[in-house]
């Protein structure tokens, strides 16, 4: 798999591994630490309110969820089953026991089975190959009455690193983050995708179709966020001439003084039930 930054993440044809892998692994892993420490009491509290609870049947998608496959484990018992799916098998395997593990490819292969009560995925659908094949397969695996809860990001409703600009280290912060969107977007991602997720689930035959939005503001784990974030595409952001290595090196120390307020992208968490 090939990053963004162009850096490789799989081991080199000469069997010795990339000097930029384990970096990169500890990238990813920071960055996915600072995802949950934001999201998981918003999509949490959305699984509450849907009432899992014991003896349900949940399909997490994506191991970047590990935390909330955790949660759902809880909820659902020695009854229940959770069933945790990834494309990448590493990730798949590194789910905790009682949550079944297994590696999938969303909008590819089946369903890792039928008849859930709950299919959840967060930043997770807008990656798929087919995202609109994927939901129908996401749909399809639930029983009818199922909950279907799909979060993803949505970077147009909120494109400011630093929504209060009054400094020169806000307008760095800025040109940064309008940098990044326009890379992402030149690579094919569809940064309103969020915002079209309720449509697409009442188009899908869903019922009781419900969403809200969630943008974090001052919180350390946005600081944390952004500076994996700008790790991962640090290369890209400089090859594109988006900033120097200066000025990198220079946002990354404002963030970690921590005299900023961040703002993470906006999530939108977006729920609707089968027939």
């Amino acid at each position: 798999m090939t990053t963004l930054d162009g850096y490789r993440t799989d081991d080199r044809t000469d069997g010795t591994p990339d000097p930029h892998d384990s970096r990169l692994r500890e990238v990813a892993a920071a960055r996915q630490e600072a995802v949950s420490a934001l999201f998981d009491p918003v999509t949490c509290r959305h699984l509450e309110e849907l009432g899992v609870g014991p003896g349900w049947r949940c399909w997490e998608v994506g191991a970047g969820g590990a935390t909330v496959a955790a949660w759902l484990a809880k909820k659902a018992g020695p009854t229940g089953k959770v069933v945790l799916t990834d494309a990448d098998a590493s990730r798949a395997e590194a789910a905790a026991r009682p949550v079944e593990s297994r590696v999938h490819r969303l909008g590819r292969d089946e369903p890792p089975g039928e008849g859930f009560d709950l299919v959840h995925a967060r930043l997770t659908l807008a990656e798929a190959e087919d995202p609109d094949r994927a939901l129908r397969s996401m749909i399809r695996a639930l029983r009818p009455g199922g909950r279907l809860l799909v979060e993803e990001a949505d970077l147009e409703l909120q494109p400011l690193l630093c929504p209060e600009e009054s400094g020169a280290e806000h307008k760095l912060a800025n040109r940064l983050r309008l940098g990044l969107r326009h890379l992402l977007a030149r690579h094919g991602v569809d940064l309103a995708h969020g915002r079209r997720l309720p449509r697409l689930l009442r188009e899908a035959g869903l019922r009781r179709v419900e969403a809200d939005v969630y943008v974090p503001l001052a919180s350390e784990a946005c600081g944390r966020l952004e500076t994996a974030t700008v790790l991962q595409h640090r290369a890209a952001l400089t090859a594109a001439g988006v900033a120097t290595d200066e000025e990198i090196d220079r946002h990354l120390t404002h963030v970690a003084a921590g005299g900023m307020d961040l703002a993470a992208t906006p999530l939108v968490s977006v729920r609707g039930r089968r027939p």
